[in-house]
């Protein structure tokens, strides 16, 4: 966010002097695209920050809300505009919004925007709107994971000359969180739980399920052990979903009870614990869940249920917790010769074919690439 306001405030100040007259409609200079209202709700609240009493103003747009609200903020001006994906196609296809003069365009959560939920909307923005697509369009794709999937599917949006920027390895997390995998059938969940919660000092926890249902189910069982906690899921309204993350955030309840919905570019200070009740099948679900702890050089917790539905996810969690020097548990062990060293980098070359880039000494303790607020 930073550079690129520097770059509206610098080469195009003439510019965003004519653009505060009322418009009927938006045509922004900078466009960030994202997976969830909360993550466009946080994005939008720094970009408020850094274009405080300057003439660049930024509007967020998201589903889950009247769309009239937003089309008001929009007639206003935008020269920033952060979006979820289906609500900006809808606002396009209304003529409340135009690409014609974006210069700057930024994914975040790229594996995320390109993956099969996401990627037919987000092909038809960059592809078959008015999105200027000359010398003058800057495009940015962050995130802490790209599969090598992905990658190929992301040079269709790029130029052929894209340059790649890494900080440690791609899908990789950091050794200031100790990892910690516990065997625990499924109907023991619960109450390990519980002895979890109550054998951990009084810490601002996030614990991660499978499904909305489970969510609001283990949110009613806390409660009634009189645990402070606040559940957050898809099919909550926005508004529900804001007081959820607000009354996290701000402690009133430091447990909170969520779905993958919460799992990527969130960031909230002092998550001390991470608790995977239900582990993803994907490990790079797992890197971003955990990733929610150990903020900006910070020590954290994250302790993940294991049993016998989640041997998929088991050969790729071995080898995340051998890179981080964690303990790994009875259960796992046979993992461990299996495992694929993971002293390379797998990216992709022009030509489909993987190429092996070594992971620098100095880098692999580091926190890997990830969103912008990095």
């Amino acid at each position: 966010m930073v550079p690129m306001l520097s770059k509206l405030l610098t080469e195009l100040d003439h510019t965003l002097a004519q653009r505060r007259a009322r418009v009927s409609k938006a045509t922004p200079l900078a466009l960030i695209i994202l997976p969830t209202r909360e993550l466009g709700i946080q994005l939008f609240d720094e970009a408020r920050r850094f274009t405080y009493k300057s003439p660049v103003r930024p509007v967020v747009i998201y589903g889950g809300t009247p769309m009239s609200g937003q089309r008001e903020h929009l007639t206003r001006g935008c020269d920033v505009l952060i979006a979820t994906p289906g609500r900006l196609l809808d606002m396009i296809r209304r003529s409340a919004v135009s690409l014609s003069k974006v210069k700057y365009l930024v994914l975040d959560e790229a594996d995320r925007m390109l993956d099969m939920g996401f990627e037919p909307i987000v092909r038809e923005i960059l592809c078959s709107t008015d999105l200027a697509r000359g010398e003058d369009l800057q495009t940015g794709m962050f995130s802490a994971t790209f599969p090598q999937n992905i990658q190929v599917l992301a040079r269709d949006f790029l130029k052929k000359d894209f340059c790649r920027l890494r900080i440690g390895r791609i899908g990789g997390t950091t050794s200031d969180i100790h990892q910690k995998v516990l065997l625990v059938d499924e109907h023991e969940k619960e109450e390990v739980l519980l002895k979890l919660l109550m054998t951990q000092p009084p810490s601002r926890t996030m614990i991660f399920v499978d499904t909305k249902r489970k969510a609001d189910y283990l949110d009613d069982v806390l409660f009634n052990k009189q645990f402070p906690c606040i559940s957050l899921h898809g099919d909550r309204n926005q508004r529900e979903r804001e007081l959820a993350l607000n009354a996290f955030k701000l402690g009133r309840s430091p447990i909170l009870i969520t779905t993958a919905v919460a799992s990527r570019g969130l960031d909230i200070k002092n998550v001390l614990h991470i608790i995977n009740y239900d582990l993803p099948q994907d490990i790079d679900e797992y890197v971003h869940r955990i990733g929610r702890t150990a903020r900006v050089g910070n020590q954290g917790l994250a302790t993940s249920f294991y049993n016998e539905r989640n041997w998929g996810i088991a050969p790729h969690l071995t080898k995340l917790l051998v890179e981080c020097d964690q303990e790994i548990p009875d259960f796992l062990e046979r993992f461990v010769k299996t495992a694929e060293s993971y002293e390379t980098n797998d990216f992709i070359d022009d030509s489909g074919d993987a190429i092996l880039t070594p992971v620098p000494e100095h880098n692999r303790e580091r926190w890997p690439s990830t969103s912008s607020a990095w």
